[in-house]
């Protein structure tokens, strides 16, 4: 049944990347996760951005992801999907563990990670030496994150409290998206972050052949959790405007199985398919990637800092 949406939504007039008024309607996706309220999917003309619009408001959006089946928020969550996902994230933890520590050096250092859902990655990397600090929104999460780091899991307002310059790497693991203060949280991200650290961010990629076959069906447009569609060059054009260069993209592969899985399950009776067609359309997207430009379902892109952030 649709929540009750009346006053609690906003209309974005503008970019959030380049400001420009000129947005176009693209896609019209269904929640299919909590709501199943239909949203919009804008474009800017500008810079090319795909973002919700309308969406949610701050204060309101936490209705959105109250689902015990979301597995960010809910290590409990049961179901062949979360069994898939909490299967892949025992090996992705540890390779993200491994690649913050190569882009640091070879050393280990202070980590903050934001939006760090259950604390899974952090507490990995606590365990491989790393100082950590986690912010997350989710109350519940933040509980859980909490008890599995042993140590206490900070609130989203305190971004604004954080020492200067404190921190050799930063991660987003698929939250920048979710995002509703876009530049003022990257500002007090980067103001957080030391000279020469890295700011990671991993965000789906609607680019990918996943996106382009399952279109408004696509599980990692997940609305109206999912407020930014970013794709690489909106996603240059943003962290360039916060003086950031990206010195590597690494594709996400594991991604394309895991949102083919979702993706199938959104199709409606007549066209969904088995295992098969999961791997088939993961296989495929992949390979798509390996011959287009690195257009994988997610990617993470390694920023590091070339000039002062934006004002």
């Amino acid at each position: 049944m649709p929540l009750e949406s009346l006053n609690t939504s906003e209309l974005l007039g503008k970019c959030p990347v380049c400001s420009s008024p000129d947005l176009q309607a693209r896609l019209q996706v269904q929640d299919k996760s909590v709501s199943q309220e239909t949203f919009t999917i804008q474009q800017c003309g500008g810079c090319g951005l795909q973002f919700t619009n309308p969406r949610p408001t701050a204060a309101h959006i936490g209705r959105y992801y109250e689902s015990d089946a979301y597995v960010s928020h809910n290590s409990k969550a049961q179901g062949i999907v979360n069994r898939v996902y909490k299967a892949a994230r025992f090996f992705t933890v540890r390779r993200k563990v491994a690649l913050i520590t190569k882009l640091n050096g070879g050393q280990v250092g202070r980590l903050l990670d934001y939006g760090c859902g259950t604390g899974h990655f952090l507490a990995r990397a606590k365990s491989a030496g790393w100082q950590v600090t986690g912010i997350e929104p989710n109350p519940r999460a933040r509980l859980d994150a909490a008890s599995r780091v042993g140590q206490p899991i900070l609130d989203a307002s305190a971004l604004a409290t954080l020492p200067a310059a404190s921190f050799e790497v930063i991660t987003l693991w698929h939250v920048l998206e979710h995002v509703h203060l876009l530049n003022e949280t990257l500002r007090q991200l980067l103001a957080a972050l030391k000279p020469g650290g890295r700011l990671l961010v991993a965000v789906p990629n609607p680019e990918s052949l996943d996106a382009q076959h399952y279109r408004q069906d696509w599980a990692a447009y997940d609305v109206p959790r999912h407020l930014y569609h970013f794709v690489p060059a909106t996603m240059q054009a943003l962290l360039s405007r916060h003086g950031l260069r990206i010195s590597q993209t690494v594709p996400l592969s594991l991604d394309a199985y895991y949102v083919s899985m979702l993706s199938e399950r959104n199709l409606p009776a007549e066209r969904g398919g088995g295992p098969l067609a999961v791997l088939k359309a993961g296989y495929r997207s992949n390979q798509y990637a390996a011959q287009h430009g690195g257009q994988y379902s997610s990617l993470l892109y390694v920023a590091e800092r070339t000039l002062p952030a934006a004002s």
